[in-house]
């Protein structure tokens, strides 16, 4: 009668109303499993066995010293390592070092000088764009053309966009040096003294005449490379879109 109420036991245990451990017990002393098949689902052999180091004495603190005179003990107990007579009263916080990653992060084998890129983020997002050359800081340098599809020269990370297999030929095409990140940074104007802190300024960002020429220097180079591909230029006005059905991870760009 008790190994056919284990029996039953363990049939509702297998049958999922309850948790149950993969090796139960089908009787007392008996598992699901022996020794040998469990090392082979647990996948012991794959492990790497740690060997112990072997057990070593700690060097000793304190050493015996010998003590001349009448009146003195034979022996001392003397610390090896004598702790420091003068201790700050208060705990210093403890500086850590914190290793940062000065190189640039490596490109992407996709992505070569003359690359569309399609991007997944920004304002801009669902464009095609022309990729120029990597800054120090590891973004992008990318054109639209402007005059194509609107979008200027920027910087983007390589996270949010996707390399097609479409090239331009740029061999050609020198980017100028002026392209840095320093060339895309914004200076915010410094408030006059006595200023309100909470005061709006109505003073909006507008682009000055030299981004402008830059501009068309960079997209007539690229407009003239974008020229010789028969229906490049349709396929950079166009957006990037999904429509039912497709899934980007069986695409081919």
């Amino acid at each position: 009668p008790r190994f056919s109420r284990v029996l039953a036991h363990a049939s509702v245990l297998r049958m999922g109303t309850s948790h149950q451990p993969r090796n139960y017990l089908l009787a007392r002393g008996v598992s699901r499993y022996g020794r040998t098949a469990m090392f082979k689902k647990k996948a012991m052999y794959k492990k790497k066995l740690v060997k112990v180091p072997p057990h070593t004495e700690k060097p000793p603190h304190f050493k015996v010293k010998e003590v001349g005179g009448e009146k003195n003990s034979k022996t001392r107990i003397v610390q090896l390592r004598k702790s420091p007579r003068y201790y700050p009263t208060e705990d210093d916080p403890r500086r850590v070092k914190v290793h940062k990653r000065s190189s640039a992060p490596r490109l992407r084998s996709s992505i070569t000088p003359g690359t569309v890129l399609i991007l997944l983020a920004g304002r801009h997002m669902g464009k095609r764009v022309v990729f120029l050359k990597q800054l120090e800081s590891g973004l992008l340098l990318v054109t639209g053309p402007y005059q194509i599809n609107g979008v200027p020269v920027r910087r983007v990370s390589q996270t949010y966009v996707i390399a097609t297999q479409t090239k331009v030929d740029l061999s050609g095409v020198e980017v100028s040096e002026k392209f840095d990140d320093g060339y895309f940074r914004r200076y915010e104007g410094k408030r006059t003294e006595g200023e309100s802190v909470f005061k709006e300024s109505k003073e909006s960002y507008s682009v000055s005449d030299e981004r402008k020429q830059d501009q068309r220097e960079v997209d007539q180079t690229v407009i003239d490379a974008v020229a010789k591909i028969p229906e490049l230029k349709g396929y950079l006005k166009g957006r990037f879109t999904l429509q039912k059905g497709q899934y980007p991870h069986n695409m081919v760009f």
